[in-house]
């Protein structure tokens, strides 16, 4: 048995004082005030304490590139991305070739975790998705839903982006309700009306990708995706907090229309922990610079932003408490994907990320085990 010590603990939507996080065997065992004798101590010196960070939406980092199809491209995301605290996460696929998204989807369905973060699935952005909305996604490769492309992959794709007034996305979103009811289905890249977005929540959307980017623009008259996303609660959205896809402003507004449906992601590419200067994303060359990413005709790439930047983000731009912010990066994507974590109770993973006040990660647990520390 082990006992992280001295940590402020963040749980339930609160900061607990005074308890150790007992924990053995890769699973939680209970928050106590009692310090068994036997325990091996982990000393936390104030620092805080919450369950290991999410990421939904995650293409690439240290070089890596989830397309690339290898299982080494994903063992290297893996072990560069807890140094974030993010302790599991979706590889997250593009809108490419057909060959070249079947080999990234059988590499994820056939990959066993080699330390580093979980690889929890896969999350399809693309290729069912609006050549108007295309964004970095290349849109000679966009193609209408097609469930033969996926069917062999659908026990591993966990979430699903895709514009919802496309041809044939009504019939294949009904279906994957009525038989794959665990995928989340996600709308994005779309160009999709006020009316055709709820009428895609009628269908099975029940969240937005990156809200406000690569889909239409809110308007008073028209209020299109976004009006639809933020006036029905029973869709979450996620956002890319990296103060270049989304004004700060917004974080408040936001939080205040979705108060308990907002996640936070990174949708970070290869140049993610990685320098500044020339890479690619979706076989497309981008220029990384001064913390974006960008295509060669400026358009935004996914970009190089790490998880605990995020919540360092919206915590400074926001009045948002600290528990409920850590809340969109553990609990709430883990409820979304329908998966057993993101909390510190009983029976839970130990996947666990001790930070300071400035959220720089001084230890990462992945089911129990050191993965990274400083």
């Amino acid at each position: 048995m082990k006992a992280i010590i001295n940590a402020k603990i963040i749980t339930d939507g609160q900061i607990f004082n005074g308890y150790h996080l007992l924990f053995s065997n890769q699973k939680i065992i209970t928050l106590s005030r009692e310090l068994p004798i036997w325990a091996e101590v982990i000393d936390a010196k104030g620092a805080y304490l919450s369950a290991g960070f999410i990421d939904i939406h995650l293409h690439g980092s240290a070089g890596a590139d989830v397309m690339d199809g290898t299982h080494e491209a994903l063992d290297r995301i893996a072990h560069s991305i807890v140094q974030t605290g993010t302790t599991a996460y979706l590889a997250t696929t593009m809108t490419m070739a057909s060959e070249l998204i079947v080999r990234a989807l059988e590499r994820i369905q056939s990959h066993q975790d080699n330390g580093g973060a979980k690889l929890l699935g896969a999350h399809l952005e693309g290729p069912f998705i609006n050549p108007i909305k295309h964004g970095a996604q290349d849109p000679q490769y966009i193609q209408s839903p097609n469930l033969k492309l996926i069917a062999p992959y659908l026990d591993t794709i966990k979430m699903i982006t895709l514009a919802p007034e496309v041809e044939g996305a009504q019939a294949f979103m009904r279906y994957l309700q009525q038989h794959y009811p665990d995928i989340l289905l996600s709308i994005g890249h779309s160009d999709a009306s006020f009316d055709e977005t709820l009428a895609g929540i009628e269908a099975g959307i029940g969240h937005a990708t990156h809200l406000f980017n690569a889909m239409n623009p809110l308007h008073h008259r028209n209020p299109g995706v976004v009006g639809a996303i933020l006036a029905d609660d029973r869709v979450s959205c996620d956002l890319i907090a990296d103060g270049v896809h989304l004004h700060p402003s917004f974080f408040n507004l936001i939080h205040k229309l979705k108060p308990q449906q907002l996640i936070l992601i990174t949708d970070a590419m290869r140049a993610g922990c990685m320098q500044c200067g020339l890479y690619d994303l979706g076989g497309q060359q981008v220029e990384v610079k001064s913390g974006e990413a960008r295509l060669m005709d400026g358009t935004l790439a996914g970009s190089v932003l790490k998880l605990n930047e995020a919540l360092r983000n919206v915590y400074c731009h926001s009045d948002i408490e600290l528990p409920e912010l850590i809340d969109m990066v553990t609990r709430r994507p883990a409820q979304r994907l329908g998966i057993k974590m993101g909390e510190l109770k009983e029976g839970y993973p130990a996947d666990l990320v001790l930070f300071d006040e400035n959220f720089n990660i001084i230890k990462s647990f992945v089911d129990g085990v050191l993965r990274y520390y400083t």
